[in-house]
């Protein structure tokens, strides 16, 4: 019996040779475009019939979910409940984007997420858990026993599919912003950071018409010990259950197109995790007694949550050592200059050449560089997936618009990148230069 011959990963793409005055036949049309420079002016511009219809339906469900949750708190307490519901939202927020400073994904997508947890998410889960909890307690005439099963089954299920599909229509309709893991999880967790802003609304306007009713105040009410479960103890608990699908997507994204089974499974083994992990936290009482909660809180969610931050800041240094090897390549070509490589796999060294652009040149030759750092960011993921047969067949047009959008830039952003690089000790300094006392900045 002859045995099969090894299998290889495929070569690396060749990069194509430097040109002086490059003529870019193979740039697409303008229209066609897919890495677009961002606009400064305008932060969401959307020309598509869907795109409109979509924010207006998530306007439309946002008005109907405030009113149904005003209509069970009241004005008073949806007021109390809006005040302190909102305090942890730019805290989890700046988390996550935080997490995605190497290839910062567009805020549209991020709004997107986070309306549509707020709104769409919120709105079919408050719905449906009302129907299903209702349809159990007159089936089985026992409300008591619906409630927990509401809470304990229904709940994860509706809620996690419900907070799942923000996260499904960026992977497939914004495909070349979802790149892996990272992507996942900021995604994943801006929408149930919405989500958790919906329904941390409708507990604490609750709790607070309740303290109205018995007259209780200060630290003994009803309003604090939410205030304290929900926002203190476990701003996290929504993030991090839906982010167990994002990072479902975020793997099923670094797979090739013939891997279509692991990009169908993989999704739903993470989502099929967040609804059992939700399960847990919202059973744990019911399962394990009064201080079931505190046992799974200590024992389970911390850690998890530990182990998944790790993940990601780990996804992230793996993205910068994947900088660090693609780009070197284009580096010899001529493209870019020997230390940019170095400065572009380096946070440290990627902000203290926005900040050289500035002082030097303004706050336009800043973006230029920002927009730089993103181009060249994508040029080396696109070469790391075409290296691993996932980059599509239309490599080659997408490798000539990223040098094009780097050559535009290069004669501002190579010199700040050049320096911020030696400044960082990323590259050796070279000999000061007599013109300037030391070395120019933006000498290259």
């Amino acid at each position: 019996m002859s045995e099969s011959p090894p299998q290889h990963p495929p070569p690396h793409p060749a990069v194509p040779a430097f040109e002086r005055q490059p003529l870019f036949d193979a740039v697409p049309e303008r229209s066609r475009w897919r890495y677009k420079p961002r606009r400064v002016s305008r932060l969401w511009q959307s020309k598509a019939v869907r795109a409109g219809a979509l924010i207006t339906l998530l306007a439309l469900s946002g008005l109907v979910i405030l009113a149904l949750v005003r209509e069970q708190t009241g004005t008073q307490g949806f007021l109390v409940g809006l005040a302190l519901a909102t305090l942890p939202v730019p805290l989890l927020a700046a988390a996550f984007r935080w997490l995605d400073r190497v290839e910062p994904g567009p805020w549209r997508n991020l709004l997107f997420a986070f309306a549509w947890g707020a709104f769409a998410a919120a709105l079919v889960a408050i719905i449906a858990n009302s129907f299903a909890t209702r349809w159990i307690a007159t089936a089985t005439a026992d409300p008591a026993s619906a409630d927990t099963l509401g809470a304990t089954v229904i709940a994860p299920i509706v809620e996690e599919s419900a907070k799942a599909a923000a996260v499904l229509l960026i992977f497939l309709f914004r495909r070349r912003d979802f790149t892996g893991i990272v992507d996942g999880v900021v995604v994943a967790g801006f929408t149930a950071t919405g989500f958790a802003f919906t329904e941390n609304i409708l507990y604490l306007g609750t709790a607070f018409g309740e303290d109205q009713e018995i007259g209780a105040s200060g630290l003994a009410s009803v309003t604090a010990a939410t205030f304290f479960v929900r926002v203190v103890m476990s701003p996290f608990a929504h993030p991090l259950f839906t982010v167990l699908t994002g990072i479902g997507f975020g793997i099923a994204a670094l797979a090739t197109q013939r891997q279509k089974i692991r990009r169908v499974a993989l999704p739903l083994l993470g989502l099929a995790l967040a609804m059992g992990m939700h399960a847990l936290w919202n059973g744990s009482a019911s399962l394990f007694g009064p201080f079931g909660f505190y046992g799974v809180y200590g024992a389970f969610m911390v850690p998890v949550f530990g182990l998944l931050t790790w993940l990601t800041i780990w996804t992230r240094q793996r993205e910068l050592r994947t900088i660090s090897a693609e780009l070197p390549a284009y580096a010899a070509a001529g493209w870019l200059a020997a230390a940019e490589p170095r400065a572009l796999s380096s946070m440290r060294a990627r902000t203290m050449a926005r900040d050289v652009a500035r002082r030097m040149h303004g706050p336009a030759a800043a973006h230029a560089v920002s927009e730089y750092e993103t181009f060249a960011t994508s040029l080396a993921f696109l070469r790391h997936r075409a290296h691993r047969g996932a980059a599509g067949p239309d490599f080659v047009e997408r490798e000539q618009e990223l040098l094009h959008h780097l050559w535009q830039r290069k004669e501002v952003a190579a010199p700040a990148l050049t320096y911020a690089a030696r400044a960082t000790g990323r590259v050796p300094v070279p000999p000061p230069h007599r013109d300037y006392g030391g070395y120019n900045p933006y000498r290259s």
